[in-house]
């Protein structure tokens, strides 16, 4: 199977105080990753990296068989990040899902907004035009999500995606994610507190502690 990622010997450091430290790992395509660990085990920053917002101090990392850095704009037109706790722009639910859409130049928009609202259970009929303080926290995370995925990127990196989501919410974003690996193909891989939903989703597991990939299921 071909390697999506491809990570040696990687380090990094805050403030003097190491925060990953990855001899090797390797991410195949066609798969959902699962990633778990305690706060403080280096999830987040291992998804940064991987989103290409920062580089290693030391080490290399490869995506699809060649070396990638933050210094490469066109890789984060291929991959993208949602956060924990996503930023909405101050507009309307359509203006926001709609605006990485335009950034890159795409004009002929509506049609892939409203796919998007819809895949994440935000009928545009309702929503398209509410502003970004007239949501519930639930809300404005599926309207965050709608806002990656209508950029069917190559890889969807997700930071506890339903940490803020009800149960009906957390079905409804488990089935967008699904269906966009199923459509376009997107790579997934995915942080979660929540050990049971994450088996839903991956096909595969790592578990990380004190910035190390300590198993792999």
């Amino acid at each position: 199977m071909a390697q999506l990622y491809e990570l040696r010997n990687i380090v990094l450091s805050y403030s003097g105080q190491a925060v990953l430290d990855i001899p090797c790992l390797d991410l195949s395509e066609d798969k959902t990753i699962g990633i778990l660990g305690p706060n403080g085990s280096g999830k987040s920053t291992l998804l940064r990296l991987l989103a290409f917002l920062e580089d290693p101090d030391q080490g290399e990392i490869r995506f699809h068989n060649r070396k990638a850095s933050s210094r490469e704009d066109h890789l984060r037109r291929r991959v993208t990040l949602l956060t924990q706790t996503p930023y909405l722009l101050k507009r309307t639910v359509f203006g926001n899902v709609a605006y990485g859409l335009r950034a890159r130049g795409s004009q002929d928009n509506e049609s892939a907004v409203w796919a998007a609202l819809n895949m994440v259970g935000l009928p545009p009929k309702h929503f398209a035009r509410r502003r970004w303080h007239q949501l519930s926290g639930g809300e404005r995370q599926r309207v965050a999500l709608a806002s990656r995925l209508v950029l069917q990127p190559d890889v969807l990196l997700l930071d506890e995606p339903t940490s803020n989501l009800d149960l009906e919410s957390t079905e409804l974003a488990r089935k967008a994610m699904l269906q966009a690996r199923e459509q376009w193909s997107t790579n997934l891989i995915v942080v979660s507190h929540d050990l049971e939903w994450l088996n839903q989703v991956s096909d595969e597991t790592l578990s990380m502690h004190r910035g190390r990939i300590e198993n792999r299921i």
